[in-house]
């Protein structure tokens, strides 16, 4: 008896924990962040993250959630994402980030020799209310971003169709949901845009299961029903980009 309640006990403890990192990750604030590396400057760029740039997030609260590389780089790019408990803790952190002695020395060795980062795309992103979060590390595996713009009007028809039916259609031919999100900003397309990460075994995996996916008759019925219901397509562009994570990825 005393064993079963122990085991009941952790159980529940368990679900408790479970259910309050999904809080947590519903209610963060998210940050995607694109690099470009200066040309001849990638390898000093991602040093400079795996050497100290980290560190220095990790030192002013800014959590790390995914760092990838596209399968196909040829823009020298990075990807990735920072959570935040909110947009003022966001401000804060980086305001003592970039004011940090430490960091400011490190910039001025790394770029001693010339600007070592051509660009940054930032974008600011909370989660759907659909969306898995599934943000534990399993390793051994290709991730693909995915960008859609809707139609005018057309994002909440969007939402209602993926979580309703397209998530579970994706898990059906072997796609796995990562995380799914919508801006924050109007500037950014919190009108308009639902960005989001799947997880494949490989890239071949991943165009496998979408191949079976848009040839699945129940997708089809849905894409006709709420396309008839929208009067037209719910989304006038979709761009997807595989990556791989790199070693100190927190998410793999």
């Amino acid at each position: 008896m005393k064993n079963q309640i122990i085991t009941f006990l952790l159980c529940l403890l368990t679900s408790f924990s479970m259910q309050a990192k999904a809080d947590d990750a519903n209610n963060r604030v998210y940050e995607l962040r694109v690099y470009y590396a200066s040309d001849g400057k990638f390898d000093v760029l991602m040093n400079r993250f795996k050497e100290h740039t980290l560190h220095f997030f990790k030192k002013h609260k800014m959590r790390l959630e995914g760092f990838w590389l596209p399968l196909d780089n040829k823009d020298n790019k990075m990807v990735y994402v920072l959570s935040y408990p909110s947009r003022e803790a966001r401000e804060k952190s980086w305001k003592a980030f970039s004011e940090d002695k430490g960091w400011i020395k490190v910039v001025k060795e790394t770029t001693a020799n010339g600007e070592i980062v051509a660009k940054v795309e930032s974008t600011f992103l909370k989660t759907t209310d659909f969306s898995p979060n599934n943000l534990k590390s399993v390793g051994d595996r290709v991730f693909e971003l995915r960008t859609y713009l809707a139609t005018p009007n057309n994002l909440s028809g969007l939402l209602d169709r993926f979580r309703n039916h397209t998530l579970k259609l994706f898990e059906t031919h072997g796609m796995s949901n990562i995380i799914y999100w919508t801006p924050t900003d109007k500037e950014q397309g919190s009108e308009n845009t639902l960005i989001y990460f799947l997880a494949h075994k490989t890239k071949e995996a991943g165009l496998a299961s979408f191949k079976t996916f848009g040839a699945d008759p129940a997708w089809q019925a849905v894409r006709k029903a709420s396309e008839e219901k929208a009067g037209g397509s719910l989304t006038v562009k979709v761009t997807s980009e595989y990556m791989a994570p790199v070693e100190f990825s927190p998410l793999k």
